[in-house]
Formats: structure tokens, sequence, C-alpha cells
């Protein structure tokens, strides 16, 4: 049992499944934090010096300025906020990949085969013989053959 465990975990496309698991964890790290420490507080500052992690609708009545005040006083709060980082953030990861696998596409597509050479022969139409494409007569049966 140790031996095909074995042998299955080092398969090329586990390993390489492996590989892209700690690398897209590793990317999107990156992407996250380019999503909430620079492009939502660049856009925050667009829209008006506005923090988007404290955009929130406390569940309870209170008066509560931040998320962190809400969630100190222990209130239930839904946090559109929050979720408008993770869909940029998906959508910046999402387009990310598009281009590194289109990249990856234009480089390993097949290069189309070449057109084939015009036909040098022809089949005469009398015996079937191949004969030279600019032949006016067989030379095997001697009939006439169009040009």
């Amino acid at each position: 049992m140790w031996k095909e465990f074995k042998q299955f975990a080092m398969k090329g496309n586990v390993v390489d499944l492996a590989v892209g698991v700690v690398i897209g964890g590793a990317f999107g790290k990156i992407v996250s934090s380019l999503v909430s420490d620079i492009v939502m507080p660049l856009i925050g500052l667009l829209v008006g010096r506005l923090d988007f992690t404290n955009w929130f609708i406390p569940l309870k009545a209170g008066n509560f300025n931040t998320l962190e005040e809400a969630k100190k006083a222990g209130v239930a709060t839904i946090n559109y906020g929050v979720f408008l980082n993770n869909v940029l953030d998906f959508l910046i990861i999402a387009f990310s990949i598009f281009i590194v696998i289109k990249q990856i596409n234009r480089f390993t597509r097949k290069k189309e085969a070449p057109e084939p050479a015009p036909a040098k022969t022809k089949l005469c139409k009398y015996c079937y013989s191949e004969i030279h494409v600019d032949a006016t007569r067989c030379p095997h049966c001697t009939s006439e053959v169009e040009a």
C-alpha cells in the first residue's frame, strides 16, 4: 500500500498540482495585499477618503463607527465593504491567471502545417496512370488529355 501511494504521489500531474497550489497560495496573498493595501485605499481616496473595510451594517441597534468597534461590542454585522475587497481580489487574480494562461498558450500553440505544394501530377482519365500536370498526351496509353 505504501508503494502504491508513493507511485501515486510521485506522478507528474500530482507533483505539478502541488507546486501549482503552493504558488497559487503565495500569489493569492500577494494579490490580497495589493488589493487591501494599495488599490482599495486609492479607490477610497478617489471616492472621498472612505475605508471600504468599515462599510458594514450592524444587526443590532447601536452606533458603531468602525467594524472593530462593532466586533468588540459582540454585534453581528454584514460586512459588505470586506465583501467588495474580496470581489476585487478575485477579479484581479482571475484576470492575472487569464493573462498568464493566454501567454502560455501563445508560446505552446502548435504551428500550423504549411499548405501542401500544388500537385505536379494528375491521373489520365483513360488509363488512370500518373502523368505530369502539364502533359497533353498520356505516355502510357497515348490518349490526348486536357491540359
